[in-house]
C-alpha cells in the first residue's frame, strides 16, 4: 500500500514537472521566436528601412539594429532579475513576455524608410531595444523556475527541456516565414507580406500568457518567501559580494562567451553566410537551415542528461573545442559546394527572360534574367532591374541579385555541415543552464545567473553575425583594392567566434569545476 501512494505521489510530481516545463517552453520558444524573425528577415528588412543606395550598408545597419537588442539584454538581466527574485518568478517573466510580444507586434506596423525616412530605423530600433531587456528577464526566469522544480541530480536532464526553445524559436520563425513567403508569393512578401510574421507572434503571445497565469510560485522561493528569506537588495548581494561576484565573472568567461559565439555562429551566422556568401536561393537556405536544427534538436536533451552523469563541464568545453577547430574547414568546404568558378557551365542551355513594366510613378523598369547550368546540377539565377525615368534617358544604377540553387547531393551536404555546427551547439548550451542555476543561491540566483548568461550570449553571441560580417566586407574589400592581400576573405568573419571561444576555453578548463551535484540551498 505505501508503495502504491509513493508511486502515485511521484507520477503526480511528474505531471506536475512536465506542466511546469510545458507552460515555461511555450512562453520562451514564443520570445525567441519574436527575436529571431528579425535576424532570419535581415537581408529583406536592409532594403525595407534603410537607403538602397547601398546594400552592403544596409544589411550591415540592419545586423547592428538586430545586435542592439542583445546589447541591452544584460540590462533587462539587471532590471527582472532584480524584480524575480523581490517578487517572484512567475509574474516577472509575464512581464517580460508582453513587452516581447508587444514590441514584435509593432516592429510589423512601422512604415518603411520610403514612407517616413530616417524615423523608420529609429522606431525599429527603439523597439529592438524593449525586445532585449525583456528577452534579458525571460531565461534566467525560465531555467530558474523549472530548475527549482526538478528532482536532486536531474536538473540537467530536466532544464535542456528549456534549452531547446531557442533553438526551437528560431526553427518556428524560419517556417512561418517560409509559409508566408509561398502563400503570399516573392514580390508581395518583399513588399509588406514580412510584416505577417511579426503580426503573428500577438496571437501565439495570447496564448502563452492564459497558460502562463495558471503557473504557481516556484516552491523553493515560495518557501523563502514564507520564511522572510526574500533577498532585500539581490544586486548588491549578488555583485558587491566579492566570492558570488567571482563565480559570475568565471561564469561569463569560463562558459557563457564561449558558448554565446558558438549558438550564434552555428545557427545564425550559418544562415547568412548560406544566402550572402554562397548566395543560395532564399526557400533552399532557410530549407538546409531548418532540416539542420530539427534533426539536431533532441540532442540538446542528449547532452543535458548526461550532464547529470559525467558533469556539465567535459561537454560544454568539447563543444567549444570542436568549433575552434573545425569552423573553417567547415565553412570553406560550405563556400566550395557553391564556388561557379570551380563548376563546368552548360552554356547551351544558358536562358535569357527580358520583361518590362511601368512603375506607378510612371518610370519603366526592366528585368533581366539569366539562367545558368551547370554540369554537376548546379542553377544560378542572375536578375538585373534597371528602372529608367520617362524624363530622362539615363537609367538609374542597375540592381543585381544572385540566386544558387544547388543538386540534391551538395543539398544535403550543406545540410550536414550545418547540422554539425548545431550539434556543437547542443554540447555547449545544453548543459548551461543547469551548470549556471547551480553556481548561485535560491535568493539572489535569477540576478546571478541572468546577467553573465546575457552577457555572454547577448555581447558576446549576438554580436557574432555583425563582426564577422563586417569582417568580411573588410577583407574583401582589400582584396578589390589589391588582390591576393588576404587569402580566402570569405572565412575571415569566423576568426571573431574563434578567439572569442579560445579565450572562453582556456579559462573554463584551468578555472571551472566539473560538478554534477546540486548546490546546498541557503
Amino acid at each position: 500500500m505505501i508503495g502504491n501512494r509513493a508511486k502515485a505521489r511521484q507520477a503526480i510530481d511528474k505531471r506536475t514537472l512536465f506542466s511546469v516545463i510545458s507552460a515555461s517552453s511555450v512562453g520562451t520558444l514564443i520570445e525567441w521566436y519574436d527575436f529571431y524573425i528579425f535576424g532570419s528577415l535581415a537581408a529583406i528588412l536592409s532594403s525595407q528601412f534603410f537607403p538602397k543606395d547601398n546594400p552592403t550598408a544596409a544589411l550591415l545597419s540592419t545586423l547592428a539594429t538586430f545586435a542592439a537588442g542583445f546589447i541591452v539584454r544584460p540590462f533587462g538581466a539587471l532590471v527582472f532579475g532584480r524584480l524575480g527574485d523581490l517578487v517572484g518568478r512567475k509574474y516577472t517573466f509575464l512581464v517580460t513576455l508582453v513587452l516581447m510580444g508587444g514590441s514584435t507586434f509593432a516592429i510589423g506596423l512601422v512604415p518603411g524608410y520610403a514612407t517616413i525616412g530616417f524615423w523608420a530605423p529609429l522606431l525599429v530600433l527603439l523597439l529592438r531595444l524593449v525586445q532585449g531587456l525583456a528577452l534579458g528577464g525571460e531565461y534566467g526566469g525560465a531555467a530558474t523556475y523549472v530548475a527549482e522544480y526538478a528532482p536532486e541530480g536531474r536538473r540537467g536532464y530536466y532544464t535542456s527541456f528549456i534549452q531547446t526553445t531557442a533553438t526551437l524559436g528560431l526553427f518556428v520563425s524560419l517556417g512561418v516565414i517560409l509559409l508566408t513567403r509561398e502563400a503570399l508569393g516573392v514580390d508581395t512578401f518583399a513588399d509588406w507580406g514580412w510584416r505577417v510574421p511579426f503580426l503573428l507572434s500577438i496571437l501565439l503571445v495570447a496564448v502563452s500568457i492564459l497558460i502562463r497565469m495558471r503557473m504557481a510560485e516556484s516552491p523553493l522561493f515560495a518557501k523563502l518567501k514564507t520564511e522572510g528569506k526574500v533577498s532585500k537588495n539581490p544586486l548588491a548581494e549578488s555583485f558587491g559580494k566579492k566570492q558570488n561576484l567571482k563565480m559570475v565573472l568565471l561564469a561569463l568567461f569560463g562558459a557563457t562567451a564561449g558558448q554565446g559565439v558558438i549558438w550564434y555562429t552555428g545557427q545564425f551566422y550559418a544562415l547568412s553566410f548560406i544566402q550572402k556568401a554562397c548566395n543560395v536561393e532564399f526557400v533552399q537556405s532557410n530549407i538546409i537551415v531548418a532540416i539542420a536544427l530539427l534533426v539536431a534538436t533532441p540532442f540538446f536533451i542528449v547532452f543535458g542528461g548526461w550532464s547529470d552523469r559525467i558533469g556539465r563541464k567535459p561537454i560544454m568545453l568539447l563543444g567549444m573545442a570542436l568549433g575552434i577547430l573545425t569552423y573553417r574547414p567547415i565553412y570553406d568546404m560550405m563556400y566550395s559546394l557553391t564556388d561557379l568558378t570551380q563548376k563546368q557551365e552548360i552554356t547551351d542551355a544558358r536562358t535569357i527572360d527580358r520583361k518590362l513594366s511601368s512603375q506607378p510613378n510612371g518610370d519603366r523598369l526592366t528585368t533581366t534574367t539569366t539562367t545558368h547550368f551547370y554540369a554537376d546540377g548546379t542553377t544560378l539565377k542572375e536578375t538585373e532591374r534597371v528602372i529608367r525615368g520617362e524624363a530622362t534617358a539615363k537609367p538609374a544604377p542597375a540592381e543585381v541579385t544572385k540566386a544558387v540553387t544547388l543538386p540534391t547531393n551538395n543539398l544535403l551536404l550543406m545540410i550536414l555541415l550545418v547540422f554539425v555546427q548545431v550539434l556543437y551547439v547542443t554540447m555547449v548550451y545544453g548543459p548551461i543552464a543547469a551548470f549556471l542555476v547551480e553556481l548561485f543561491p535560491t535568493r539572489i540566483r535569477y540576478t546571478s545567473m541572468s546577467l553573465p548568461y546575457h552577457i555572454g550570449n547577448g555581447v558576446f553571441g549576438g554580436l557574432t553575425p555583425f563582426i564577422a560580417t563586417a569582417l568580411v566586407a573588410t577583407a574583401t574589400k582589400a582584396n578589390e583594392a589589391a588582390p591576393g592581400t588576404v587569402d580566402k576573405p570569405y572565412l575571415e568573419g569566423l576568426w571573431y567566434p574563434i578567439l572569442v571561444g579560445g579565450v572562453c576555453l582556456v579559462i573554463g578548463l584551468l578555472y571551472v569545476t566539473n560538478s554534477t551535484s546540486e548546490r546546498v540551498e541557503e
